[in-house]
């Protein structure tokens, strides 16, 4: 198929119309055969569930043109059984999983136009997501819900390179104990945007969120995971029951172990213990590795010893392994990847 005449070397991270979408309907206590259709618009009544409520989840993954010409999907199993995981503690009906890696499957395939080509460091965006479609005004689960997924052609999420970014420790919670942190609510991101506008205007990339009961230990900063790697080059990752399980962390420490023979603990990391880390980095789809070089805790600063330049070298390491796993340069585990076509 005839590429789209796309600038793709120097798209940003954005979103571009591509020309076909999944959609599902679940009424009547089913879901519908669901279709690819051109319209990109949703129509909804003023009062559904989603706008009143908050009633919606999505997941976020990505298509790639491997080294051999192949357009593949990385682990999107994963994604469907976080999709499961986030419709349940939304009181939402479960889209099964089949289908929805056949659902991704069908859209890739259908937008294989939109899908940069290898070498060009863009890739296709993926974004499924659903939500309450019918009216819903007492506080109670809708009865009727939408489930779609949408592609965008993006850009690298750096330009010119991973450098170190600066991050503040956040004086807002971004999780309750029991409560919604470790599923992909949108919720979640709407309690975030004002943390996250505050740490911008005040000079910071992002926030490090601390645990809410006791505001001791790590979290994550709301778009992504925390990866440590100690002075004697061990991977450390925090554990909570309100992060997110972050798809690309789970791969990251798997790639630490079996590719690259490391020692990995996942536990609660305190923060008191984050000043004698070596290395720091924020891993999710969007850049896989984002590096930290600097935390600012209220006006203290923790320099990490791999500096504001460029990414630590074990932290790299990781980064080129797991990338080159998704880009077809080094073999991958069995059921990472999934062949479109």
């Amino acid at each position: 198929m005839e590429k789209k005449n796309i600038d793709w070397a120097n798209l940003g991270f954005g979103y571009i119309k591509t020309d076909y979408r999944y959609v599902s309907n679940f009424k009547e206590g089913a879901w519908d055969a669901g279709v690819i259709t051109e319209d990109d618009k949703v129509v909804l009544s003023e009062c559904a569930g989603v706008l009143q409520y908050a009633q919606t989840c999505f997941e976020g993954l990505k298509a790639y043109t491997t080294e051999d010409g192949k357009i593949v999907c990385f682990r999107p199993d994963l994604n469907a059984d976080r999709m499961v995981d986030s419709a349940k503690r939304l009181e939402m009906p479960v889209f099964p999983k089949e289908r929805f890696i056949d659902a991704v499957v069908q859209v890739v395939k259908a937008n294989a136009a939109f899908v940069p080509p290898y070498g060009s460091g863009a890739t296709l965006y993926i974004r499924p997501y659903m939500f309450g479609s019918n009216p819903v005004i007492g506080v109670k689960p809708a009865d009727e819900y939408q489930f779609r997924i949408l592609t965008t052609p993006v850009g690298p999420y750096f330009k010119g390179g991973a450098k170190p970014i600066t991050i503040k420790v956040s004086d807002f919670d971004r999780a309750a104990p029991h409560g919604t942190g470790h599923i992909k609510a949108g919720l979640n991101y709407a309690m975030s945007l004002h943390a996250i506008v505050t740490a911008h205007e005040e000079g910071f990339a992002e926030n490090m969120y601390l645990d809410a009961a006791t505001r001791t230990k790590v979290e994550e900063t709301g778009g992504a995971n925390f990866i440590f790697v100690t002075k004697d080059n061990k991977v450390v990752t925090p554990k909570s029951d309100s992060i997110l399980p972050s798809i690309t962390r789970r791969s990251l420490i798997y790639v630490a172990k079996e590719y690259l023979g490391l020692e990995v603990e996942e536990r609660e990391v305190f923060f008191d213990e984050v000043k004698d880390f070596a290395e720091c980095g924020l891993c999710g789809t969007a850049a896989v590795v984002s590096p930290v070089g600097k935390i600012v805790d209220h006006g203290k600063e923790i320099c990490f010893p791999a500096g504001m330049e460029k990414m630590g070298p074990t932290t790299q390491k990781l980064y080129d392994t797991l990338t080159g796993i998704q880009m077809g340069r080094i073999e991958a585990p069995e059921g990472w990847i999934k062949v479109i076509e």
